[in-house]
């Protein structure tokens, strides 16, 4: 298989700011990708200029990852949120396309947070009518958005690959596609192969991370028979290594996806061993 292996940002930096892009890619360059993946958090201001210069420079592709708010989830009953959730997922595609990027990936469809209540029929509907006109601006852009599957304390709406595919179908988009996180998989479905066949060729994106967001192959993970599964669909999109750690961190972020703990220090000891340990499975 030959796919773009990318790392996120946020293993490198917890902000944008001085010279923590040139840090984030140069470190990411240096280690052997040939990707990063930017968060478009309120608070980093990215500078879309600078940021596609140096992208450039290192030669490294580029996606965004965007997440919803209370504030902006376009599942909501809230025609506010909705317009709100709209308005940043549009200006997210202006960004991505500014960047040169070809992925936005992440809960697109709802916010990030844990939920009290069950999702509605009306909020599923709600939140595919806003990713049709999403989609349909993206693709204009040449881009691809991808529906991160979340655990259910991240998320209520989608936490499986079916009904993601189910989404999909609403959305009724082909730049539309599955986003794949053996995190969460590892979580909520049944095994880390099944959801994979069953995505085929609507799987566009994946993440790779462990089961306790540290060193790749020392968790729970079924590694070996998500990459063989990969293998058997022909998989040829972007994989990206995702892992968080208290020793960098993103205020926007650490509550959300309860980063309390150190599990790693060393960001380019972790970046080489993931890249390693990534290529390991791609030519096994």
């Amino acid at each position: 298989m030959t796919n773009s292996v990318g790392i996120h940002a946020l293993v490198w930096v917890g902000d944008w700011s001085g010279d923590a892009p040139k840090r984030a890619m140069a470190g990411a360059r240096d280690c052997g990708y040939d990707r990063i993946e930017i968060p478009l958090l309120g608070s980093w201001q990215i500078d879309t200029g600078r940021t596609r210069a140096l992208l450039d420079e290192c030669q490294l592709a580029m996606t965004a990852n965007q997440f919803l708010t209370e504030a902006t989830d376009i599942s909501s009953a809230d025609p506010a949120a909705v317009a709100a959730g709209e308005q940043l997922l549009h200006r997210a595609v202006e960004t991505v396309a500014a960047l040169g990027g070809d992925y936005i990936c992440g809960t697109l469809y709802s916010r990030l947070g844990r939920y009290d209540r069950q999702p509605t029929e009306r909020g599923r509907r709600s939140s595919a009518e806003v990713l049709r006109g999403v989609a349909d601006r993206a693709a204009d852009a040449g881009i691809r958005i991808g529906l991160e599957l979340c655990n259910r304390y991240e998320t209520n709406l989608l936490n499986t690959a079916e009904q993601a595919l189910e989404m999909l179908e609403l959305i009724d988009r082909p730049n539309a596609v599955v986003h794949l996180d053996t995190f969460h998989m590892n979580l909520e479905e049944t095994d880390m192969v099944t959801p994979v066949l069953a995505c085929g060729e609507r799987l566009g994106y994946v993440h790779i991370g462990e089961s306790h967001r540290g060193y790749l192959g020392t968790g729970t993970v079924d590694f070996d028979g998500f990459f063989g599964a990969l293998a058997r669909i022909g998989y040829t999109g972007p994989i990206t290594f995702e892992s968080f750690s208290s020793a960098v961190l993103a205020p926007e972020l650490t509550g959300a996806l309860c980063i309390w703990r150190d599990r790693w220090q060393d960001s380019a000891d972790l970046a080489r061993h993931a890249r390693q340990f990534i290529a390991q499975q791609l030519t096994r």
